[in-house]
């Protein structure tokens, strides 16, 4: 399937993008800048959850992969708001993001395992992990 080959993709044009980012911030020609500090801000993790939620979509299953993409929207919603204020106001939509985001992934790799598993052995049990992982996306709505 793509999705294997549409992650690692995103994730080389993202790593460009902010290496082209952080050497135009420079102020003269020679100016070797260092690595930016870890920042929580939307052009950085976007990629990332696109590619993660299609992957997700494309190799489980598109129902819940969706409800966490929606999920993951009003998280960074939440984020955004919290960031108008205080610091501490912006952290619960952080890490609630971090959470839908970690379901993606997981998913992810359920998903490319199930599809390895069915090519190489025979054995498909993408029903149960889509009972599964429908399951558990309920989940991700509490705090």
């Amino acid at each position: 399937h793509c999705c294997v080959l549409f992650e690692p993709a995103m994730l080389l044009l993202l790593t460009v993008y902010i290496a082209v980012r952080n050497i135009s911030q420079c102020d003269s020609p020679v100016c070797v800048c260092e690595p930016p500090p870890p920042s929580r801000n939307c052009m950085d993790s976007y990629p990332t959850f696109l590619a993660v939620m299609w992957c997700a979509g494309l190799c489980l299953n598109q129902a819940p992969a969706a409800f966490a993409g929606l999920v993951y929207l009003v998280a960074r919603q939440k984020y955004f708001v919290g960031y108008m204020g205080q610091t501490s106001q912006s952290t619960p939509g952080y890490l609630f993001g971090k959470r839908v985001l970690s379901f993606l992934f997981l998913m992810c790799i359920v998903g490319i395992f199930n599809l390895l598993l069915v090519r190489y052995f025979g054995n498909d049990f993408k029903d149960t992990v889509e009972t599964i992982t429908t399951a558990a996306s309920v989940l991700l709505l509490i705090p």
